[in-house]
């Protein structure tokens, strides 16, 4: 029986590979994928969205260092501007003497007025004893010892004007100075006052050690 004539020129499958869905070329290993249609095989753009702006960066607010984050240093190696420090309101040798400076000054001046008019005013030894509590505890904060010096200090204050003013009324007395009374005879006046102590006089001492405790919490 004759054999079928094979047509001319048909493609040949090399090593024995075999057509695929009627495409002799398809599973042919060592043949290049076919084309996409780019002849380039590079992605196609996106599509432009309508903002022809929408990429740009922000606007500049003003502020070149606005949009650093957290944490990141500032330009030149500057860092970040260190915050003032508060101001010092713990130092407790400081409250300490602004307590005695300000009981010597309210001493005196309490003294004078109550020599002047020859009796105390209890009025008077408060503000003593405010004034030291209070001047000290703005200094010195609200430190128990600053406030246990206050109240000392009040009460040396209030016998120092309690001492001036018996000065000054021996002096009147004895028409001499001042300032003899003081340095020469100065027993003389620890003794009047010895003497003439009575309870008003101790009160004074304990208004002003009071009033020193409530100045220094008001400032506190």
């Amino acid at each position: 029986m004759s054999q079928p004539v094979q047509p001319p020129n048909q493609p040949q499958q090399p090593f024995g590979g075999q057509p695929v869905d009627g495409n002799p070329y398809a599973g042919q290993p060592g043949q290049p994928a076919a084309p996409t249609g780019n002849p380039y095989g590079q992605p196609a753009p996106a599509a432009p969205t309508g903002n022809p702006y929408g990429q740009q960066p922000p606007a500049p607010t003003g502020n070149p260092f606005a949009s650093q984050q957290p944490g990141q240093s500032a330009p030149f190696g500057g860092g970040a501007p260190f915050a003032p420090a508060p101001p010092a309101r713990n130092n407790i040798l400081l409250g300490v003497l602004v307590a005695l400076g300000a009981a010597i000054v309210a001493g005196i001046l309490y003294g004078v007025i109550a020599g002047s008019i020859e009796r105390e005013v209890g009025y008077a030894a408060v503000g003593v004893g405010f004034l030291v509590g209070f001047a000290s505890s703005k200094i010195g904060g609200s430190n128990p010892a600053v406030i246990g010096a206050a109240a000392v200090f009040s009460i040396g204050a209030v016998y120092l004007g309690q001492l001036v003013g018996i000065s000054m009324v021996l002096s009147d007395l004895a028409q001499i100075p001042f300032s003899e009374v003081v340095g020469d005879h100065f027993g003389t006046v620890t003794e009047a006052w010895s003497q003439e102590a009575d309870f008003m006089t101790y009160l004074f001492l304990a208004l002003g050690a009071i009033a020193a405790v409530g100045g220094a919490k008001k400032a506190g």
